[in-house]
């Protein structure tokens, strides 16, 4: 990571430049003066996928589920407390596939609940299937070589 990192609000998606150092400091957003981390994964659609995905810095850990999806719903909170765990050095936003069908097809969405981990716009690593807080840390550090 660079000594200066952009990310985006997950209240206001503005973008926001923040030392690195900082990170764990709960930093607020300049925007919005909300904190730039909440431990809580953030609500993604097609309008404000792109700040979080391409133009933050901070790798974006992105769930793909739908609500009548018995699997999504049993990681849901695994997913949240994963949030918690990662957070500052991953953003966490779930994708409703059934509100969001274009983010869907343009990640190439088969099967939910399936986990996509972005740096910078570039897939890094993809997992299908439901998985526990603890196996959501592990595979997401794994796959950031931390």
């Amino acid at each position: 990571m660079s000594d200066n990192l952009v990310l985006a609000c997950p209240h206001c998606h503005g973008m926001n430049r923040v030392p690195s150092a900082r990170l764990a400091a709960q930093p607020n957003c300049g925007h919005c003066h909300k904190p730039l981390f909440t431990g809580h994964p953030v609500a993604l659609g097609v309008d404000h996928f792109t700040a979080h995905a391409d133009r933050s810095e901070l790798p974006l850990l992105v769930d793909f589920w739908a609500p009548w999806c018995g699997p999504c719903q049993m990681m849901a909170p695994h997913f949240e407390r994963a949030a918690a765990m990662l957070e500052p050095q991953v953003r966490l936003a779930k994708v409703d596939t059934q509100v969001e069908p274009t983010l869907g097809q343009r990640h190439g969405i088969r099967s939910i609940p399936t986990l996509v981990l972005l740096r910078q716009g570039r897939e890094i690593a993809r997992q299908s299937g439901a998985m526990d807080a603890n196996g959501i840390v592990r595979w997401t550090r794994q796959h950031l070589g931390a």
